[in-house]
């Protein structure tokens, strides 16, 4: 089992920054991908970055690339999405996930998440 604790979440101006963390514990952290996903209000959740065991590739959706980054830090059990020149529609419940699986860039492959730390950028 993995347990994963979000934080880093809260209200931020349109242009604004935020950094969410997750902290993983439990099994090997450095031994799972890592995933951060959203769900709006009335939608479903979505995809929006990923980042392999080791660190070396990253995977984004189109409308955060530029404006979105991944990463992870092994020795802390924590994975992180910095997230740059937010805007309203990047509002939603944040989550943070974990797979083993070989293809990390599918919602589906993620065997577990956190919470979720809601983030909503106003206009």
């Amino acid at each position: 089992q993995v347990q994963l604790v979000e934080s880093g979440g809260g209200l931020v101006q349109h242009g604004g920054s935020l950094r969410l963390s997750c902290v993983a514990s439990g099994r090997t952290f450095s031994r799972y991908s890592m995933g951060w996903f959203r769900q709006a209000p009335g939608k479903e959740r979505e995809f929006v970055a990923a980042i392999s065991w080791s660190g070396g590739s990253t995977y984004y959706k189109d409308s955060v690339k530029g404006r979105f980054t991944i990463s992870r830090d092994n020795a802390k059990n924590t994975a992180y999405l910095q997230m740059n020149s937010l805007k309203p529609e990047d509002t939603a419940v944040y989550y943070c996930a974990a797979t083993a699986h070989p293809d990390y860039s599918s919602q589906g492959n993620y065997n577990y998440w956190g919470q979720g730390t809601q983030v909503t950028v106003s206009s």
